[in-house]
């Protein structure tokens, strides 16, 4: 695999101009893909490296934000345990994800289900933002590339015809032109009646400028995975410690034979409305599956191990200064988090608790979406 060897380090966007039918940001973005494929058993022999969750006690601030929902703060175990090979391992299990540290968040309002289609429609009408993918790439950004190739476009999921090796993602992703957030998948598509579903194509810029409109901002990292948990202590899930309790499905994810066909035993083949799986302890929608999620933090694979190594208690962790991903030193990646519709136990396992996504700041896909969170004492604007 292409994050297993010393990749070579070329511009994932300027690698686009070069050549639309690569999945130009394929090594920027794809690689959080490549999960563990149901690392449950090694969740469970480690479980005694988590410690109690502790939850603040204080009562949550009155008058709750619209669509919001208050997430106490707390100190709990961050990070997810793994079978220590890295992400070379088959299946993969990366381990960018330990060690388990400690970690304390102040309380924080948060969205209940990723920014949804309408919701964005109505930011774009009162801004006239005009998004990453929406925004055709310059002779001057890239005096290099052909003229051909100078269009904008965005990345997209392409289910194979056939069962294919899952060693070569570029077998199921392309660089579309004419895809955004308005033609998820390309100019064929679009989101009529689909005003419900979670805005996808949205590179980290976008998400960014949408939560400074709303009068809100990103979460961090530490603050995904505490919501996420929903005050359970070191479960593999955001539900617990089974996938299907009871035979029911709680989130979003892909059945089937990876990538060719999802069969949608779960309810849906491909991204589903918010919301229509249960919530978890906190009352968030979709923390696992359905579309990945921005986080503000930067990436570096070793971040965790100089939060242990420093000692105590990380209290709300703001991720490292700068990013950092070895597999491509030029890219400036920021963290994900939750999974999508597209993760299974074949290939990419990352609706579980505590596992990491990362992705070129610069670059959206449809399976890649983001919710907001705001303090107590902010007022939200916009909406």
């Amino acid at each position: 695999m292409a994050w297993c060897a010393a990749a070579d380090s070329i511009s994932a966007r300027e690698e686009k101009m070069k050549n639309s039918h690569l999945v130009l940001t394929g090594l920027a973005l794809i690689t959080f893909l490549a999960g563990s494929a149901h690392s449950q058993q090694a969740n469970e022999s480690s479980s005694s490296e988590f410690g109690a969750t502790i939850t603040n006690n204080s009562a949550a601030p009155k008058s709750a934000p619209e669509g919001m929902v208050w997430i106490p703060g707390g100190e709990f175990s961050m990070g997810a345990a793994v079978n220590g090979h890295g992400s070379c391992e088959m299946p993969m299990a990366s381990n960018d994800s330990e060690p388990i540290h400690r970690v304390r968040v102040d309380g924080f309002w948060m969205d209940k289900t990723a920014v949804t289609n309408k919701q964005f429609t109505k930011f774009v009408e009162a801004t006239g933002y005009v998004t990453i993918a929406e925004r055709a790439p310059t002779k001057e950004e890239f005096p290099t590339a052909p003229e051909e190739n100078l269009v904008a476009g965005a990345v997209v999921f392409a289910p194979t015809d056939h069962e294919v090796p899952l060693n070569n993602y570029l077998q199921w992703w392309n660089y579309v032109k004419g895809a955004n957030w308005r033609h998820p998948s390309g100019p064929e598509s679009d989101i009529k009646g689909k005003e419900k579903y979670p805005v996808v194509q949205i590179a980290y810029p976008d998400a960014e400028a949408y939560a400074k409109w709303a009068g809100k901002r990103l979460p961090t990292e530490a603050e995904y995975e505490w919501a996420e948990r929903g005050g359970l202590s070191g479960k593999t899930y955001a539900w617990g410690d089974e996938f299907r309790p009871n035979g029911k499905w709680m989130a979003n994810t892909w059945q089937g034979k990876f990538p060719v066909k999802d069969t949608g035993e779960d309810g849906y083949a491909g991204l589903a409305p918010v919301a229509r799986f249960p919530p978890n302890g906190y009352g968030l929608y979709d923390m696992a599956g359905n579309v990945w999620e921005w986080c503000s933090d930067w990436y570096r694979p070793d971040y965790y191990a100089q939060l242990a190594k420093a000692g105590g208690v990380a209290v709300n962790p703001q991720g490292p200064a700068s990013p950092l991903d070895p597999s491509e030193p030029n890219e400036k990646k920021r963290v994900h988090r939750g999974g999508s519709f597209l993760c299974n136990d074949q290939y990419c396992s990352r609706y579980i608790v505590g596992t990491r996504g990362k992705g070129e700041v610069n670059t959206g896909t449809n399976h890649l979406g983001f919710r907001c969170v705001k303090e107590a004492s902010t007022k939200t604007a916009g909406r």
